[in-house]
């Protein structure tokens, strides 16, 4: 049975802010759940405020970051990509004003996690009948609420080019590909799809690129023990020494450094 998993954001990112507030591609659907707080959400190329009773839905591979500063708090709830639960095949952003509504989500998590934690015979069947109960509250939320596009930034034409340019580089940002071939694959010039990324998400192309490689290197540099120099050229790097300039370059430490610093 696919794997369900109730956490706090701050769990989610392991204590370390870049895990979340750099953009990056989770393996899973993720639903967000914030209770306490504001910040920023950048998703598929698009910024939004984010702050309490919100929720948010990451469908697995959308390129994403999330930034609630240091007072924010909310849950993440992992879900199984295409687990058969019906939630969107898109990113969903549900700003929850009504009382009813927010009870209705805690009381549904709580069960969730009171499953999780229980270790109970079945419990695993359990949070996943839950779960389904989480997408039918979400999806009649969508029907309720709605999306609201009126509160993203940039126009709809800028957002349009952004979401696809991150789409773009959340498959192809392993290789190594530059920021002009994407604007070539999109068939829009370099400066057309910087502006454009800019005024949607806050952020020039060059600018998402580098973020979703990045978190992808501090990834592999801090979790696996493969060779720095694999690590590199998996990322498209053409050498060790350009791999090691960008990571410096970047974090202020080489890859050696952060490594050796995320030893328990």
């Amino acid at each position: 049975m696919p794997r369900i998993r109730i956490r706090t954001i701050s769990q989610l990112s392991r204590g370390a802010g870049w895990r979340l507030s750099l953009l990056h591609v989770h393996d899973g659907d993720l639903l967000f759940w914030v209770t306490k707080g504001q910040g920023l959400s950048v998703v598929q190329g698009v910024r939004r405020g984010v702050g309490i009773h919100n929720a948010l839905f990451i469908p697995a591979g959308h390129l994403f970051s999330l930034d609630l500063g240091k007072q924010g708090f909310g849950l993440a709830i992992e879900l199984p990509a295409a687990g058969g639960l019906g939630m969107p095949d898109e990113a969903q952003h549900l700003r929850v004003r009504d009382v009813h509504a927010q009870a209705e989500i805690t009381g549904i998590v709580e069960d969730m996690q009171r499953e999780q934690s229980g270790k109970r015979p079945f419990a695993d069947e359990c949070v996943m009948a839950d779960a389904i109960r989480l997408s039918v509250w979400f999806r009649r939320q969508m029907i309720e609420i709605g999306d609201t596009p009126e509160q993203s930034a940039g126009s709809a034409a800028a957002r349009r080019l952004s979401q696809a340019f991150c789409a773009l580089v959340a498959r192809d940002f392993h290789t190594g590909k530059p920021m002009a071939d994407y604007a070539a694959d999109l068939g829009v010039t370099p400066t057309h799809l910087t502006r454009s990324c800019r005024e949607a998400s806050g952020m020039t192309a060059s600018e998402i690129l580098t973020q979703c490689t990045l978190h992808a290197a501090r990834d592999l540099i801090e979790t696996s023990d493969h060779p720095l120099q694999n690590i590199g050229h998996a990322l498209g790097f053409g050498s060790a020494a350009y791999f090691s300039r960008f990571v410096q370059h970047q974090t202020g430490q080489p890859p050696s450094a952060l490594r050796r610093l995320a030893q328990p």
